[in-house]
């Protein structure tokens, strides 16, 4: 891996992109910036992962790439953010991977924040929060009923103990990668949940983190539609955690799925 930082911790920060031509430059000079003048101690790279774009973001982001050596770009022909992020972090060395959203909705003051929770404090995945007291959010009411009301259900239906799901900031240890990764069906937007839930229930450590964040006015999620796909994704989870196939996976062949 290639990045202007010191120390003998490498972190990859994954944006996983979609006819994002119009904004992918000025987030990414923007994510470089902070990360050259925050991120020293840590040998950095920015990972673009393009799944299916049809307006041009594929040339932005090899531009970006021949221009910065910090910088990869990944390309993709089938859509899903679940796919770019496991394809990114299945093909990257670095022993932490990220993601986060294109607008950068949360504020990237919290990067130190979710690295040092792996670093130093032990854990194996660090959430970004919009849920939490000491969050910071501006989103509309509807979204904020829905990702409450989601977050709930998510705690009634599979006893999970993070607080906020959906949220796209997010960084996982290269462990977490090699063994929860690959038990993940979801390609799509369940594709966190999905890794929060098997990550909790397999005995990982999961910090939950406070963040400044703010809704982006162009955002394309389909509310509806999404929501609709993560409760069938909910059940078909809660079934796997029952199932004799997962016990024997894990090691729990005899126990209950832990709560």
């Amino acid at each position: 891996m290639v990045s202007p930082g010191t120390g003998q911790i490498s972190f990859d920060v994954v944006i996983p992109v979609l006819n994002e031509a119009h904004v992918l430059a000025s987030s990414v000079a923007t994510l470089r910036n902070f990360l050259s003048e925050n991120m020293t101690a840590y040998r950095w790279s920015v990972v673009i992962v393009d799944n299916g774009s049809k307006d041009g973001t594929d040339a932005v982001g090899r531009d970006l790439a021949a221009q910065h050596s910090d910088v990869i770009f990944l390309r993709l022909d089938q859509r899903g953010r679940g796919r770019a992020l496991r394809h990114a972090w299945m093909h990257s060395q670095a022993d932490i991977v990220s993601y986060m959203d294109v607008d950068l909705s949360t504020s990237l003051s919290h990067l130190p924040e979710v690295v040092a929770a792996l670093q130093n404090e032990s854990y194996d995945i660090a959430v970004g929060s919009r849920l939490m007291r000491a969050s910071r959010t501006r989103r509309s009411l509807k979204r904020e009923i829905i990702s409450q009301l989601y977050n709930v259900f998510l705690k009634a239906v599979l006893w999970t103990r993070f607080s906020d799901a959906q949220c796209g900031f997010k960084a996982v240890t290269r462990e977490v990668v090699e063994k929860i990764v690959p038990q993940i069906k979801d390609q799509s937007w369940f594709f966190d949940t999905e890794m929060l839930v098997l990550a909790e229930k397999q005995g990982y450590r999961i910090k939950d983190i406070p963040v400044v964040w703010n809704e982006d006015d162009d955002s394309r999620v389909k509310i509806i539609s999404t929501a609709w796909e993560d409760i069938k994704g909910v059940f078909r989870v809660r079934r796997l955690l029952w199932s004799r196939e997962f016990a024997q996976a894990t090691g729990l062949y005899g126990k209950r799925a832990p709560s």
